[in-house]
């Protein structure tokens, strides 16, 4: 989930759990608003009512008369405008029938959902009526109640809510898009700042970010270039460590091909002499012998073959007098006449190759190498074929490629992580280029690129 969005959705959730809250205060704050007006309506009744009492009391002949217990004439516009809206007051007598008047329920707004009768009801019950006696001296007198109209506190709770749920509806609404622009602008340089780490990944390590407004964004900011510059001086060395170690390889092996050459051959020739002066003076009665001879003489020979082969894979002629294009050409016929006419190779070489730095060639010609032995192992191909190309004119990059119809598995070359391949990708980062391996039309293509001019 995008981070904008999780903040969007956060804020989101606090508004409506404040709008929630706020709207649960106003029904508790109606509701007791109603029950403070019908405490109030009761209180103004009582002393009007008792007022009108005794009035007629004193004007029906005095207060010893037990049978005389005066009707007070108190449903008049007088009484209503004591009565809060949306409250009514029973009254009765003894012996009389009650009768109730309310005030103004309808003036108190439209009639509230069923929902909301049903939430309210719920929530915060129904309201309590208040009961007064007439007259505390006279208990015959009577008592009224006074009570809230169900329908009128719904009305009343329901106009407060739903003006406060407007009002804070409209408030939440415009505070939550403000603070997405504004948290949406605040995260804009996230961009930036992902796409240096994407810069960095694909090794452009001399990209910097800029300096951001943010005080948290620039410390990541900062803390990026501090990785790149620690990177490129880490590529750096390790480069240059690379280029100094492939030095050192090819030296090994010219060494190691010279000392095969200089003591393993002689001794393999010397030994082969032996072997045919030993066969060539057996006696007709010693045949053991002259068939031992030339056993020898048979084994002997595949151990040089055996032998030439390593040298050609260890030891690369001299590139400067035969050049690049010679010794591919070599290397392309010894994996023919190895394949046995199972596998057919074939090179292709564009531009002039022969201008290449002596290094480069040496590396090209290794990758070549490698790249080749690849194609054998990964698959079983009938056909390899390997294209050299360098424009010097046009561009200063030498591009090598592989394609096979063996119908190898890209990704299992990637899990195996033999040094084979991970050899190539050395070799080429030294040298500033890089390596990509996918599919061909029937099996694997490797390509290499490689820049002579940032190599050389």
């Amino acid at each position: 989930m995008k981070l904008l969005l999780y903040l969007i959705a956060r804020m989101v959730a606090v508004v409506l759990l404040c709008l929630a809250g706020a709207i649960g205060w106003v029904m508790v704050d109606a509701h007791r608003s109603i029950e403070r007006e019908t405490m109030g309506s009761a209180d103004r009744m009582a002393q009007q009512l008792q007022a009108l009492y005794w009035q007629k009391l004193l004007w029906r002949g005095g207060m010893h008369k037990d049978s005389l217990l005066p009707m007070p004439d108190w449903e008049t516009l007088s009484t209503l405008t004591i009565i809060s809206p949306g409250v009514c007051v029973s009254f009765a007598p003894p012996g009389d029938t009650a009768r109730q008047l309310c005030s103004q329920v309808e003036a108190l707004g439209t009639p509230a959902p069923a929902w909301f009768a049903t939430l309210y009801t719920a929530l915060l019950g129904a309201h309590e009526p208040v009961t007064r006696a007439l007259s505390i001296r006279d208990k015959d007198a009577g008592s009224f109640i006074t009570a809230a109209n169900p329908d009128a506190a719904l009305r009343q709770s329901w106009g407060r809510v739903s003006v406060i749920a407007t009002v804070a509806t409209a408030l939440a609404g415009g505070i939550a898009v403000l603070a997405a622009l504004m948290i949406g602008h605040t995260l804009l340089p996230a961009r930036t700042i992902i796409h240096g780490l994407r810069e960095l990944q694909r090794g452009n390590n001399a990209w910097r970010l800029p300096r951001l407004r943010a005080a948290e964004l620039d410390q990541i900011a900062c803390a990026v270039n501090d990785l790149a510059e620690q990177l490129a001086r880490t590529n750096a060395a390790r480069t240059a460590l690379t280029a100094r170690l492939m030095q050192v390889q090819e030296e090994e092996r010219r060494a190691l091909a010279r000392d095969l050459h200089d003591e393993f051959g002689q001794c393999l020739t010397a030994t082969v002499a032996l072997a045919t002066l030993i066969e060539a003076s057996a006696t007709p009665d010693r045949d053991e012998t002259a068939e031992d001879a030339r056993k020898i003489t048979a084994m002997q020979k595949r151990m040089m073959a055996t032998l030439r082969s390593t040298l050609v894979r260890l030891r690369l002629q001299n590139i400067e007098e035969l050049g690049l294009e010679a010794n591919l050409r070599q290397l392309v016929y010894d994996y023919n006449v190895r394949g046995a006419l199972r596998t057919a190779f074939q090179l292709n070489v564009i531009g002039k190759i022969a201008e290449l730095p002596t290094q480069i060639a040496i590396d090209v010609y290794r990758i070549a190498q490698e790249c080749l032995t690849n194609a054998v192992k990964h698959g079983s191909p009938t056909e390899v074929r390997l294209k050299v190309e360098y424009r010097a004119q046009e561009s200063r990059i030498v591009s090598l490629i592989v394609e096979d119809d063996g119908g190898g598995d890209v990704a299992g070359i990637d899990k195996e992580g033999g040094h084979g391949i991970l050899g190539i990708r050395e070799r080429i980062a030294a040298l500033g280029g890089y390596l990509s391996i996918g599919n061909a039309a029937s099996g694997i293509r490797i390509a290499a690129i490689i820049p002579v001019g940032a190599a050389a």
